[in-house]
Protein backbone atom coordinates (compact mmCIF):
# COMPACT_ATOMS: atom_id res chain seq x y z
CA UNK A 1 0.00 0.00 0.00
CA UNK A 2 1.35 3.43 -0.84
CA UNK A 3 1.61 6.02 1.90
CA UNK A 4 -0.63 9.08 1.55
CA UNK A 5 1.21 12.36 1.05
CA UNK A 6 1.92 14.37 4.18
CA UNK A 7 -0.89 16.85 3.78
CA UNK A 8 -1.65 19.54 6.32
CA UNK A 9 -5.17 19.63 7.71
CA UNK A 10 -6.47 22.11 5.16
CA UNK A 11 -5.26 20.01 2.24
CA UNK A 12 -6.54 16.79 3.77
CA UNK A 13 -9.93 18.45 4.17
CA UNK A 14 -9.83 19.44 0.50
CA UNK A 15 -8.83 15.97 -0.65
CA UNK A 16 -11.79 14.33 1.10
CA UNK A 17 -14.41 17.03 0.52
CA UNK A 18 -16.11 15.54 -2.53
CA UNK A 19 -18.79 18.22 -2.64
CA UNK A 20 -16.18 20.89 -3.34
CA UNK A 21 -14.89 19.01 -6.40
CA UNK A 22 -18.01 19.84 -8.43
CA UNK A 23 -19.34 23.22 -9.50
CA UNK A 24 -22.78 22.72 -7.87
CA UNK A 25 -23.36 19.85 -5.44
CA UNK A 26 -27.07 20.61 -5.14
CA UNK A 27 -27.41 20.26 -8.91
CA UNK A 28 -25.70 16.86 -8.76
CA UNK A 29 -28.04 15.75 -6.00
CA UNK A 30 -31.00 16.99 -8.03
CA UNK A 31 -29.85 14.78 -10.92
CA UNK A 32 -29.84 11.80 -8.53
CA UNK A 33 -33.37 12.56 -7.40
CA UNK A 34 -34.75 13.27 -10.87
CA UNK A 35 -33.46 9.99 -12.28
CA UNK A 36 -34.59 8.13 -9.15
CA UNK A 37 -38.10 9.51 -9.62
CA UNK A 38 -38.06 8.32 -13.23
CA UNK A 39 -36.98 4.83 -12.20
CA UNK A 40 -39.78 4.57 -9.66
CA UNK A 41 -42.26 5.74 -12.29
CA UNK A 42 -41.01 3.27 -14.90
CA UNK A 43 -40.27 0.08 -12.97
CA UNK A 44 -42.23 -2.19 -10.66
CA UNK A 45 -41.03 -2.03 -7.07
CA UNK A 46 -41.68 -3.80 -3.79
CA UNK A 47 -41.06 -0.88 -1.42
CA UNK A 48 -40.32 -0.48 2.28
CA UNK A 49 -39.32 -4.06 3.06
CA UNK A 50 -37.97 -4.35 6.61
CA UNK A 51 -34.79 -6.39 6.37
CA UNK A 52 -33.57 -6.01 9.96
CA UNK A 53 -35.96 -6.21 12.88
CA UNK A 54 -33.38 -4.84 15.34
CA UNK A 55 -33.04 -1.50 13.56
CA UNK A 56 -36.22 -1.47 11.49
CA UNK A 57 -34.18 -0.54 8.41
CA UNK A 58 -35.72 -1.11 5.00
CA UNK A 59 -34.96 -1.79 1.37
CA UNK A 60 -36.75 -1.38 -1.94
CA UNK A 61 -36.75 -4.39 -4.26
CA UNK A 62 -37.08 -4.02 -8.04
CA UNK A 63 -37.93 -7.46 -9.43
CA UNK A 64 -36.74 -8.86 -12.74
CA UNK A 65 -37.59 -12.27 -14.23
CA UNK A 66 -37.77 -15.24 -11.84
CA UNK A 67 -34.35 -16.83 -11.46
CA UNK A 68 -32.46 -13.62 -12.27
CA UNK A 69 -29.31 -12.66 -10.39
CA UNK A 70 -29.39 -9.94 -7.71
CA UNK A 71 -27.58 -6.62 -7.48
CA UNK A 72 -27.63 -4.79 -4.12
CA UNK A 73 -26.88 -1.03 -4.12
CA UNK A 74 -25.60 0.84 -1.03
CA UNK A 75 -25.67 4.63 -1.06
CA UNK A 76 -22.87 6.97 -0.04
CA UNK A 77 -23.04 10.25 1.87
CA UNK A 78 -20.20 9.83 4.41
CA UNK A 79 -22.45 7.54 6.48
CA UNK A 80 -24.55 10.55 7.56
CA UNK A 81 -26.58 11.60 4.50
CA UNK A 82 -28.69 10.41 1.56
CA UNK A 83 -31.05 7.44 1.39
CA UNK A 84 -32.41 4.71 -0.83
CA UNK A 85 -34.93 7.27 -2.11
CA UNK A 86 -32.10 9.35 -3.58
CA UNK A 87 -30.45 6.28 -5.10
CA UNK A 88 -33.04 4.48 -7.21
CA UNK A 89 -31.06 5.81 -10.19
CA UNK A 90 -28.68 2.86 -9.66
CA UNK A 91 -31.46 0.42 -10.58
CA UNK A 92 -31.96 1.14 -14.27
CA UNK A 93 -28.66 -0.12 -15.70
CA UNK A 94 -28.42 -3.43 -13.84
CA UNK A 95 -32.16 -4.04 -14.17
CA UNK A 96 -31.88 -3.43 -17.90
CA UNK A 97 -29.29 -6.21 -18.02
CA UNK A 98 -31.58 -8.67 -16.27
CA UNK A 99 -30.79 -8.18 -12.57
CA UNK A 100 -33.17 -7.95 -9.68
CA UNK A 101 -32.04 -4.85 -7.77
CA UNK A 102 -32.32 -4.07 -4.07
CA UNK A 103 -31.55 -0.53 -2.83
CA UNK A 104 -30.99 -0.42 0.90
CA UNK A 105 -31.12 2.13 3.68
CA UNK A 106 -29.04 2.06 6.84
CA UNK A 107 -29.23 4.12 10.02
CA UNK A 108 -27.15 7.26 9.62
CA UNK A 109 -24.49 8.73 11.89
CA UNK A 110 -24.84 9.93 14.65
CA UNK A 111 -27.88 7.73 15.36
CA UNK A 112 -25.76 4.66 14.57
CA UNK A 113 -22.08 3.85 14.87
CA UNK A 114 -20.07 2.67 11.88
CA UNK A 115 -19.93 -0.81 13.43
CA UNK A 116 -23.73 -0.87 13.50
CA UNK A 117 -23.99 0.38 9.92
CA UNK A 118 -21.71 -2.45 8.77
CA UNK A 119 -23.86 -4.93 10.70
CA UNK A 120 -26.98 -3.59 9.04
CA UNK A 121 -25.74 -3.90 5.45
CA UNK A 122 -24.59 -7.44 6.20
CA UNK A 123 -28.02 -8.16 7.65
CA UNK A 124 -29.59 -6.87 4.41
CA UNK A 125 -27.54 -9.27 2.30
CA UNK A 126 -28.33 -12.15 4.64
CA UNK A 127 -32.05 -11.30 4.58
CA UNK A 128 -32.10 -11.55 0.80
CA UNK A 129 -29.87 -14.63 0.65
CA UNK A 130 -32.19 -16.51 3.00
CA UNK A 131 -35.26 -15.53 0.93
CA UNK A 132 -34.23 -16.29 -2.62
CA UNK A 133 -37.45 -18.18 -3.26
CA UNK A 134 -39.64 -15.39 -1.90
CA UNK A 135 -38.09 -12.81 -4.25
CA UNK A 136 -37.42 -15.07 -7.23
CA UNK A 137 -33.66 -14.65 -6.92
CA UNK A 138 -31.64 -17.20 -8.84
CA UNK A 139 -28.80 -19.35 -7.48
CA UNK A 140 -26.11 -17.02 -8.83
CA UNK A 141 -23.75 -15.28 -6.39
CA UNK A 142 -24.95 -11.80 -5.50
CA UNK A 143 -23.40 -8.62 -6.88
CA UNK A 144 -23.13 -5.69 -4.47
CA UNK A 145 -22.20 -2.11 -5.22
CA UNK A 146 -21.80 1.28 -3.60
CA UNK A 147 -20.18 4.67 -3.94
CA UNK A 148 -17.90 6.55 -1.52
CA UNK A 149 -19.06 5.50 1.96
CA UNK A 150 -21.10 2.88 0.11
CA UNK A 151 -17.85 1.68 -1.44
CA UNK A 152 -16.43 1.19 2.06
CA UNK A 153 -19.51 -0.84 2.95
CA UNK A 154 -19.05 -2.95 -0.18
CA UNK A 155 -15.52 -3.66 1.02
CA UNK A 156 -16.88 -4.81 4.38
CA UNK A 157 -19.27 -7.15 2.55
CA UNK A 158 -16.32 -8.59 0.62
CA UNK A 159 -14.37 -9.03 3.86
CA UNK A 160 -13.68 -12.52 5.10
CA UNK A 161 -15.30 -14.29 8.01
CA UNK A 162 -18.67 -12.63 8.62
CA UNK A 163 -21.18 -14.73 6.65
CA UNK A 164 -21.26 -17.69 9.04
CA UNK A 165 -22.57 -15.52 11.84
CA UNK A 166 -25.53 -14.58 9.63
CA UNK A 167 -26.27 -18.15 8.53
CA UNK A 168 -25.37 -17.76 4.85
CA UNK A 169 -22.69 -19.42 2.68
CA UNK A 170 -19.26 -17.85 2.43
CA UNK A 171 -19.63 -17.55 -1.34
CA UNK A 172 -22.94 -15.64 -1.25
CA UNK A 173 -21.31 -12.54 -2.77
CA UNK A 174 -19.59 -13.03 -6.10
CA UNK A 175 -19.07 -9.47 -7.36
CA UNK A 176 -18.28 -6.23 -5.56
CA UNK A 177 -18.53 -2.88 -7.36
CA UNK A 178 -16.69 -0.28 -5.26
CA UNK A 179 -16.82 3.27 -6.63
CA UNK A 180 -14.60 5.91 -5.01
CA UNK A 181 -14.47 3.70 -1.93
CA UNK A 182 -13.01 4.71 1.43
CA UNK A 183 -11.07 1.51 1.97
CA UNK A 184 -8.55 2.84 4.51
CA UNK A 185 -10.15 4.99 7.20
CA UNK A 186 -6.91 6.14 8.83
CA UNK A 187 -6.42 9.23 6.61
CA UNK A 188 -9.96 10.39 7.42
CA UNK A 189 -8.93 10.81 11.06
CA UNK A 190 -6.85 13.78 9.90
CA UNK A 191 -9.69 15.50 8.05
CA UNK A 192 -12.99 17.22 8.80
CA UNK A 193 -14.69 13.81 8.53
CA UNK A 194 -13.35 12.98 11.99
CA UNK A 195 -15.35 15.88 13.42
CA UNK A 196 -18.59 13.92 12.98
CA UNK A 197 -17.29 10.34 12.86
CA UNK A 198 -15.00 10.51 15.92
CA UNK A 199 -12.77 7.71 14.71
CA UNK A 200 -10.64 5.76 17.15
CA UNK A 201 -8.06 3.03 16.62
CA UNK A 202 -10.59 0.24 17.04
CA UNK A 203 -13.17 1.73 14.69
CA UNK A 204 -10.52 2.24 12.00
CA UNK A 205 -9.13 -1.28 12.44
CA UNK A 206 -12.53 -2.98 12.41
CA UNK A 207 -13.98 -1.07 9.48
CA UNK A 208 -11.17 -0.48 6.99
CA UNK A 209 -11.75 -2.99 4.19
CA UNK A 210 -8.09 -2.98 3.21
CA UNK A 211 -7.37 -4.64 6.57
CA UNK A 212 -9.93 -7.42 6.05
CA UNK A 213 -9.13 -8.96 2.70
CA UNK A 214 -10.08 -12.54 1.84
CA UNK A 215 -7.34 -14.77 0.52
CA UNK A 216 -7.92 -16.41 -2.82
CA UNK A 217 -11.66 -15.91 -2.50
CA UNK A 218 -14.25 -16.43 -5.24
CA UNK A 219 -15.44 -12.83 -5.55
CA UNK A 220 -14.45 -10.47 -8.36
CA UNK A 221 -13.73 -6.87 -7.39
CA UNK A 222 -14.83 -4.16 -9.81
CA UNK A 223 -13.33 -0.88 -8.66
CA UNK A 224 -13.13 2.62 -10.05
CA UNK A 225 -12.67 6.24 -9.13
CA UNK A 226 -13.54 9.03 -11.52
CA UNK A 227 -10.69 10.55 -13.47
CA UNK A 228 -11.74 14.00 -12.21
CA UNK A 229 -11.65 13.06 -8.51
CA UNK A 230 -9.02 14.17 -6.03
CA UNK A 231 -5.78 12.24 -5.69
CA UNK A 232 -6.82 10.67 -2.38
CA UNK A 233 -10.00 9.10 -3.74
CA UNK A 234 -8.05 7.72 -6.68
CA UNK A 235 -5.24 6.50 -4.41
CA UNK A 236 -7.69 4.74 -2.09
CA UNK A 237 -9.10 2.76 -5.03
CA UNK A 238 -5.69 1.93 -6.51
CA UNK A 239 -4.32 0.75 -3.16
CA UNK A 240 -7.34 -1.42 -2.48
CA UNK A 241 -7.13 -3.08 -5.89
CA UNK A 242 -3.40 -3.72 -5.40
CA UNK A 243 -3.93 -5.24 -1.95
CA UNK A 244 -6.90 -7.28 -3.18
CA UNK A 245 -4.95 -8.86 -6.02
CA UNK A 246 -1.83 -9.36 -3.86
CA UNK A 247 -4.01 -11.50 -1.57
CA UNK A 248 -4.77 -13.80 -4.51
CA UNK A 249 -8.18 -12.41 -5.42
CA UNK A 250 -9.61 -11.47 -8.82
CA UNK A 251 -10.08 -7.83 -9.81
CA UNK A 252 -11.24 -5.91 -12.85
CA UNK A 253 -10.28 -2.24 -12.35
CA UNK A 254 -12.44 0.04 -14.45
CA UNK A 255 -11.11 3.13 -16.19
CA UNK A 256 -13.57 6.03 -15.86
CA UNK A 257 -11.92 9.15 -17.31
CA UNK A 258 -13.97 12.32 -17.33
CA UNK A 259 -16.18 11.32 -14.37
CA UNK A 260 -16.30 13.03 -11.00
CA UNK A 261 -17.33 11.76 -7.57
CA UNK A 262 -21.07 11.92 -8.25
CA UNK A 263 -21.69 11.24 -11.92
CA UNK A 264 -19.59 8.06 -11.81
CA UNK A 265 -22.33 6.46 -9.71
CA UNK A 266 -25.08 8.05 -11.81
CA UNK A 267 -23.65 6.28 -14.87
CA UNK A 268 -25.17 3.07 -13.47
CA UNK A 269 -28.44 4.28 -14.99
CA UNK A 270 -27.26 3.18 -18.45
CA UNK A 271 -27.66 -0.55 -19.27
CA UNK A 272 -25.02 -0.14 -21.98
CA UNK A 273 -22.63 1.84 -19.78
CA UNK A 274 -19.27 0.68 -18.48
CA UNK A 275 -20.53 -0.19 -14.99
CA UNK A 276 -23.66 -2.15 -15.91
CA UNK A 277 -21.79 -4.10 -18.58
CA UNK A 278 -18.96 -4.90 -16.14
CA UNK A 279 -21.47 -6.12 -13.54
CA UNK A 280 -23.09 -8.40 -16.10
CA UNK A 281 -19.74 -9.73 -17.34
CA UNK A 282 -18.35 -10.39 -13.86
CA UNK A 283 -21.54 -12.03 -12.61
CA UNK A 284 -21.57 -14.39 -15.58
CA UNK A 285 -17.90 -15.24 -14.98
CA UNK A 286 -18.24 -15.92 -11.26
CA UNK A 287 -21.44 -17.92 -11.86
CA UNK A 288 -19.66 -20.10 -14.40
CA UNK A 289 -16.77 -20.65 -12.00
CA UNK A 290 -19.14 -21.58 -9.18
CA UNK A 291 -21.04 -23.99 -11.44
CA UNK A 292 -17.82 -25.68 -12.57
CA UNK A 293 -16.66 -26.06 -8.97
CA UNK A 294 -20.00 -27.56 -7.97
CA UNK A 295 -19.87 -30.00 -10.89
CA UNK A 296 -16.34 -31.04 -9.91
CA UNK A 297 -17.42 -31.65 -6.34
CA UNK A 298 -20.36 -33.75 -7.52
CA UNK A 299 -18.14 -35.74 -9.85
CA UNK A 300 -15.72 -36.41 -7.02
CA UNK A 301 -18.58 -37.47 -4.78
CA UNK A 302 -19.98 -39.83 -7.43
CA UNK A 303 -16.57 -41.42 -7.91
CA UNK A 304 -16.28 -42.46 -4.27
Amino acid sequence: MTQPPRYDRAEMDRQYNARETVADYEAELARYRTESDRVRADLACLPDIVYDEASGERLDFYPADPGAPLFVWIHGGYWRALSRGDNAFAVRGPHGRGFHVAVIDYTLVPRATLDEIVRQVRAAVAFLALRRDRFGIGPQPFAVGGSSAGGQLVGMLLADGWTGGFGIPADTIGVGLALSGLHDLEPLRHSYVDDFMQFDDGMVARNSPIRHLPTGGPAILLAAAGGDETFEFRRQTADYVAAWTAAGNRADPLDMPGYHHFDIALSLNDPEGTLARALDRATRAVTATAAAAAAARQQEKDAR
